[in-house]
């Protein structure tokens, strides 16, 4: 009699296709390329504790169990979006029983390992450090940011990089020939697909075998697929995007950069990149408006006025008609000339009161405005500076007392700001001829 699971259902591609060995892993080249750093520890027999960190679909979790296999280790998997206190304490007792029965050591591998609490990462240091088990932990996050640093500290962190399109290429081809060798793609259907898949391994096979259950689906004739087909038969996908995490932070991070290394080009990129990605426009017009305030400065001040604009020119036009007024800001501020001598000027004063005692107000500098305060000497000897000549008190402090001229802001010879280092030149040399007589 046949058995209730005989006909159980056919894994999805993507598991179907895992690699079963290091030499099937496509991609990750600057790892496991001859004489790369997990080349070599795959190839020493020995294993230490790592934390594979990389987007999605690039093969973490296939390295992981490869890893097992290469070093003949028992292999326990869990996941920190689902797991806590308790499946770890299972996991670590799976491990000493594997221990004591067989001698055998066990990889632990922690999916979405930043998922974890700093008490949960906290459970495993006595059993890493007892080499009770080696560790592997999966992250899409910044290690440093996610990680305890104990366990940061005992594990050899890999970066992984998203799939290129060689790379994509070759992994469609895979698929192509493991599930559907009767479907001919024209090479601008294959090009929608990798361009859907954005360097994500696991989405593309997931494409591939949504388009596969498209063709063969019963009322479908077709045996050639081209882009129409592909674009109508997969739905619209965002690209990879982690609102608040790292790729967010470094997005941002090359637009501002970009915008102060005077690359417009660039600038729009990155920009239309995070609006593409869904980051809040809004957003984006606060960091514009600092940009222009933190590297353009006084050097162009029409590039603060325009960043404001267009913050307000989107709340009143919202999007997407707004975003142009976002567009052609970043355009002007990467033109603008730069300055970030009022930024540094602000920062280090800030830095400087900061650490210093209070000094009192010179009495020339102090209010007047009661009997009591001017027979105290307050404004005594202030000198009205309109009413000397240029409108320069020429000699005159305005810092506490005893406190010598700290230079803080020293304009830049780039835009308005040639001209007021020329006028602050004149005044210095004022000050100095002054200080002769």
């Amino acid at each position: 009699m046949s058995g209730l699971f005989d006909n159980a259902p056919a894994p999805p591609l993507a598991e179907a296709l895992r690699p079963k060995s290091i030499d099937q892993v496509i991609g990750q080249t600057h790892l496991l390329a001859p004489s790369k750093p997990l080349n070599l520890a795959f190839a020493s027999g020995k294993p230490h504790s790592m934390i594979l960190w990389g987007p999605p679909g690039v093969g973490k979790t296939t390295l992981a169990r490869l890893s097992a296999k290469a070093f003949d280790r028992e292999f326990i998997a869990i996941s920190a979006v689902l797991a806590g206190v308790k499946e770890i304490r299972e996991a670590i007792q799976q491990a000493e029983q594997t221990l004591a029965q067989s001698g055998k050591q066990t990889i632990l591998f922690v999916d979405e390992i930043h998922r974890f609490n700093k008490s949960q990462q906290d459970a495993l240091l006595p059993h890493v450090e007892s080499g009770l088990f080696t560790f592997i932990g999966a992250t899409t996050e910044n290690p440093s940011f996610e990680v305890n640093s104990a366990l940061l500290s005992r594990a050899q962190v890999y970066v992984l990089k998203s799939l290129n399109k060689a790379e994509l290429q070759q992994l469609f081809e895979r698929a192509h020939q493991f599930a559907m060798t009767e479907v001919q793609f024209e090479e601008a259907a294959i090009d929608t697909l990798i361009h859907h898949a954005d360097g994500d391994a696991r989405r593309l096979l997931n494409l591939v075998e949504q388009v596969r259950n498209a063709v063969l689906a019963p009322d479908s004739a077709t045996k050639i697929v081209d882009q129409t087909f592909i674009e109508n038969a997969l739905s619209t996908q965002a690209r990879r995007f982690d609102k608040g995490g790292d790729q967010f932070y470094d997005q941002i991070s090359a637009l501002h950069k970009s915008v102060r290394g005077s690359d417009p080009d660039a600038s729009l990129y990155w920009l239309c990149r995070m609006l593409d990605g869904g980051v809040d426009p809004r957003y984006l017009a606060r960091r514009i408006i600092r940009m222009a305030w933190e590297d353009i400065g006084l050097a162009d001040p029409r590039a603060i006025q325009l960043a404001n604009d267009a913050a307000l020119t989107y709340e009143r036009l919202g999007s997407p008609e707004g975003e142009l007024a976002l567009g052609q800001a970043v355009v002007y501020l990467a033109v603008a000339a730069k300055s970030n001598a009022s930024y540094k000027a602000f920062n280090a004063a800030r830095a400087f009161v900061a650490n210093d005692q209070s000094k009192p107000v010179p009495n020339h500098l102090r209010n007047a405005p009661t009997k009591l305060m001017k027979e105290l000497g307050h404004g005594k000897e202030y000198r009205y500076a309109h009413d000397e000549p240029h409108a320069y008190a020429v000699g005159e402090s305005y810092l506490p007392e005893g406190m010598a001229a700290p230079h803080w802001y020293e304009p830049v010879e780039r835009g308005l700001e040639s001209q007021i280092k020329e006028k602050m030149s004149f005044l210095r040399q004022l000050d100095a001829e002054h200080q002769k007589k």
